[in-house]
């Protein structure tokens, strides 16, 4: 078994959150959690809190608009997203109005009208607290997908192809992976659990 099958069982955040993202509704759901990932806030803080809002329901448009501003940022503190509690609920309520107002609540509706990779970016950024970050974390998984979703990858996930031996041109394969195995192993010094680490230039 090589490198990329070992890469393999590090999973996609996605997938971990218990999403399929050949559904729809799990793609706005995705979107609401890369909204959450994008802070500089742990991982593991801001997979708790999109999952405070999946059992409070909190997982489509109307739903959240129909939450007030107070019933955000009461979730957002259960999940321990207390640094960024007042802002992301802004944030959030702003988008959904955003994407009401101008897509009839419908992400699909947006990529539907995007004229490319790039104008689905920019129109992404169009929302309140969507910067480069976040879209980044939501597109690269919709490779495949969304036939538009094709963002540039990001550093880390270079970075990291690098260090065990992925070459450059197959990083936008496996940027979900890499990146993960970064946030995971990589930052948290988790060498000894890391199912790559015989491949990797760091430990060798």
């Amino acid at each position: 078994m090589g490198v990329k099958e070992e890469l393999l069982k590090v999973g996609r955040f996605p997938e971990q959150l218990g999403l399929d993202l050949n559904s729809p509704s799990d793609r706005f759901k995705w979107f609401l959690a890369s909204m959450l990932f994008a802070k500089r806030i742990s991982s593991d803080i801001a997979e708790r809190t999109f999952k405070a809002f999946v059992k409070e329901g909190l997982t489509t448009p109307d739903k959240i608009l129909k939450a007030n501003w107070d019933k955000l940022v009461e979730v957002l503190d259960s999940g321990g997203y207390v640094r960024y509690d007042f802002s992301t609920a802004t944030n959030i309520l702003e988008s959904m109005k955003l994407l009401k107002e101008r897509y009839g609540g419908d992400l699909e509706k947006l990529h539907e009208v995007a004229k490319g990779p790039r104008d689905l970016e920019r129109k992404l950024m169009e929302f309140r607290g969507i910067g480069p970050i976040a879209v980044n974390i939501f597109l690269r998984e919709l490779r495949g997908i969304w036939s538009k979703a094709d963002p540039k990858p990001s550093h880390l996930a270079f970075k990291v192809a690098k260090r065990i031996g992925i070459k450059e041109e197959e990083v936008k394969e496996y940027e979900p992976y890499l990146v993960k195995l970064a946030i995971k192993f990589c930052k948290k010094n988790r060498c000894k659990g890391c199912p790559v680490k015989t491949y990797c230039r760091k430990q060798n």
